[in-house]
């Protein structure tokens, strides 16, 4: 299984396991991981599950789609360039070594 790393905006460190299939925003509700919100459950309606993709896998991923383009308008941290939401990252074996930074705030 991939091995995607959450950190906190304290600096705080939690590595998890994904299956692949699953989004982050799963396996980090199902594993309990401060901060990801997900009021929306996943359905791409309330970017709550706001994350920052590192740098290094920001263009290793497949580009936002309009919908979450358009959702993460909505977010209560800053939009950075490297925004994404974690309920439309679904985890691939490619993505073992992904590191994601939990904002400060999501609502």
């Amino acid at each position: 299984m991939p091995r995607i790393t959450f950190i906190q905006p304290d600096g705080a460190e939690r590595t998890l396991d994904l299956p692949v299939g699953t989004t982050l925003m799963l396996g980090a509700t199902q594993n309990g991981v401060r901060g990801i919100v997900a009021e929306c459950g996943g359905c791409c309606s309330c970017a709550t599950c706001h994350v920052y993709v590192d740098e290094d896998w920001a263009d290793r991923l497949p580009p936002p789609e309009q919908a979450e383009d358009e959702m993460l308008f909505g977010t209560a941290a800053e939009r950075l360039p490297n925004s994404r939401l974690s309920c439309q990252l679904t985890v691939t074996e490619e993505m073992d070594g992904l590191v994601v930074r939990i904002p400060d705030r999501q609502v």
